[in-house]
């Protein structure tokens, strides 16, 4: 084995598109996915979801690139960057978020760089608040002539 191989802290891997997996997968380092997954993927390191990648699952990892296809939700450590044709519809939570014009996204995001926690909701202010109107009477009554109407 050359030693310079064995020093080196960053690996890259790379599963090209005839790779079918069905399962969990993990890694070190990086990984340039560009196959088909239905399972999870959780790494520390570096994941790159290539433009012919199809995750049917959740994915768990320091950071992703997802230039493919997936329906799962996405947890980065540090970044998320959702490329020009990605479609992506799962929920997804990170420190950075960049999203490219022409992203598919459904789904909920969670971005916190600085990792703040919810404060407790305040007592609502009164002085901005507009004056209480009963509405459910109005409401009532309204909806009682709209019926006889559509009796006639």
């Amino acid at each position: 084995m050359d030693p310079a191989m064995s020093t080196n802290s960053s690996v890259k891997n790379v599963l090209n598109s005839d790779v079918e997996i069905k399962g969990n997968l993990k890694f070190a380092g990086e990984l340039t996915f560009e196959g088909k997954l239905e399972g999870e993927i959780h790494a520390d390191g570096t994941l790159h979801l290539g433009d012919s990648a199809i995750v049917n699952g959740n994915v768990n990892v320091g950071t992703v690139i997802v230039r493919g296809k997936m329906n799962g939700n996405i947890v980065a450590k540090d970044k998320i960057e959702l490329k020009s044709k990605t479609e992506l519809f799962g929920d997804i939570r990170g420190s950075k978020l960049v999203i490219e014009e022409g992203v598919t996204f459904v789904g909920k995001t969670e971005i916190n760089p600085n990792k703040v926690a919810p404060t407790a909701p305040t007592a609502p202010r009164t002085t901005s608040q507009p004056p209480s109107v009963p509405v459910t009477a109005d409401a009532a009554r309204h909806a009682e002539q709209a019926s006889k109407l559509a009796v006639r």
